[in-house]
């Protein structure tokens, strides 16, 4: 019973989980719109999410010559999907690529998506409640 509930929401809990990471990095790209060499980065969501409900990461393991070096995160990937840099549409003098339009229209884009899945999920377990109690 319980595994087909886990099932049930899995696709669901993985948007959220893979949305809620994107909002973090559309995040990180406005908080350095005035960072000189930031490049604004983005990652593609729906192969971000085929690849994670599939369990098929495509980052590479990192090999250790040495039992003493420690695991790193570059932030080069996003649950397992390549982070990619937005080309820009006008690039500027300092080198930073964050154009602010794109960037607030992402954030507000992926915000209003994330809050559809919340109220998914809401209307999923109230139809699964209502069939528990009828």
């Amino acid at each position: 019973m319980v595994d087909k509930l886990d099932d049930a929401l899995r696709f669901q809990q993985t948007a959220l989980s893979l949305r809620a990471a994107r909002q973090e990095l559309l995040a990180s790209n406005i908080a350095n719109a005035d960072t000189p060499n930031y490049k604004a980065r983005d990652v593609d969501f729906a192969s971000a999410l085929r690849n994670a409900m599939a369990g098929t990461p495509t980052e590479l393991p990192v090999v250790k010559s040495s039992s003493l070096h420690l695991e790193g995160n570059s932030g080069a990937s996003l649950m397992g999907s390549p982070v990619m840099y937005r080309k820009p549409v006008q690039p500027s003098a300092d080198g930073n690529t964050v154009d602010m339009d794109v960037e607030r229209a992402q954030f507000a884009d992926n915000a209003m998506r994330y809050q559809a899945s919340i109220a998914f999920i809401n209307a999923r377990i109230k139809g699964i409640l209502s069939a528990l109690q009828g």
